[in-house]
């Protein structure tokens, strides 16, 4: 593992500035493990090449460490290519590590994957030796797995590609399914717009569902959401809260949400595409400030090339 830095030395670095680390990664998943943040991102690159993942550990949103290789298609054997999109959550002590692999389509092996390790950081393993989902379900393709954990302690997935998603449950060691609330399997949940990357969180009691919509290799990749009283559903959507600035970068899309442990303090995690860059692989982790209206509206995300400042949690 080596420090990641932007400019300057460490300890004079009070934001984190945009992109948070080098190279080209996308899709971020943001979570908090043990007081430290972490970011665990797609291996930007042709299908061929997106063969494993690295990760990143932060103590203040600035200064990050890179973990290298924490999974790869040596590990999970049924996986050769394309493997991206993380979708990642702790239980009773295990970190886990959702992925999807092989771009899959009806009657091809692939789809969603889960793995384990003992540390953030991994090394994962394969859990199934298979994959969890694999099969098409209401027209959705499976990747883009976002792990929900809500207040009653249930596990939910989300997941779906093809402007399709799809809500299932999972089980109490993730090496399955089981029936949802009203019985189901797997419940659609496709909003308007919706073309992949689903994220849940839940603020002052209401569910906040966001996606992106548009191309991915485009500039007009872009992020919208959708309130709720329960995890769900139905989800009308409200409208587009990230998207390009062509002052500062395009494709600005497939994000994560992060919130400071005990405050009401939000942030978007997202991938976006630099002015100087064309080719649809060159995208860089971003962070920036996510704020509400007082009537719980998400204010358009602002993206920036300074980031945001130094946090640490509490």
């Amino acid at each position: 593992m080596f420090s990641c830095t932007n400019s300057g030395k460490n300890e004079e670095k009070e934001w984190s500035g945009n992109p948070v680390f080098e190279g080209w990664y996308a899709d971020p998943e943001v979570i908090v493990y043990d007081d430290k943040y972490w970011i665990y991102p797609t291996f930007s690159a042709p299908y061929e090449e997106q063969v494993k993942f690295d990760c990143f550990s932060s103590p203040d949103l600035v200064n990050w460490t890179k973990h290298e290789n924490i999974i790869d298609t040596s590990e999970v054997k049924w996986a050769h290519r394309a493997m991206w999109a993380p979708g990642v959550i702790s239980k009773e002590g295990k970190y886990y590590f959702f992925f999807a692999a092989n771009d899959v389509h009806p009657g091809e092996v692939g789809g969603i994957g889960v793995s384990v390790a003992d540390q953030p950081e991994g090394p994962y393993k394969d859990l199934l030796g298979e994959p969890l989902i694999s099969e098409n379900v209401n027209g959705a393709q499976p990747i883009d797995q976002f792990v929900f954990k809500d207040v009653d302690g249930s596990f939910y997935m989300f997941y779906g590609g093809w402007s399709h998603c799809n809500v299932v449950k999972l089980n109490d060691d993730f090496t399955g399914l089981e029936p949802l609330p009203n019985g189901e399997m797997f419940l659609e949940v496709t909003p308007e717009g919706y073309v992949e990357g689903p994220v849940m969180f839940i603020r002052n009691g209401k569910y906040y569902f966001m996606w992106s919509e548009g191309g991915w290799t485009g500039p007009d990749y872009r992020v919208a959401y959708a309130i709720s009283d329960n995890p769900f559903g139905p989800f009308e959507r409200v409208g587009t809260v990230l998207q390009q600035d062509p002052e500062v970068a395009t494709g600005a899309g497939h994000h994560s949400v992060l919130n400071i442990p005990g405050t009401d303090e939000w942030y978007a995690v997202y991938h976006r595409r630099p002015l100087t860059e064309t080719s649809p692989h060159h995208r860089v982790t971003c962070i920036d400030k996510m704020e509400f209206n007082e009537d719980g509206k998400i204010l358009p995300v602002k993206i920036t090339d300074k980031g945001v400042m130094a946090r640490q949690i509490d």
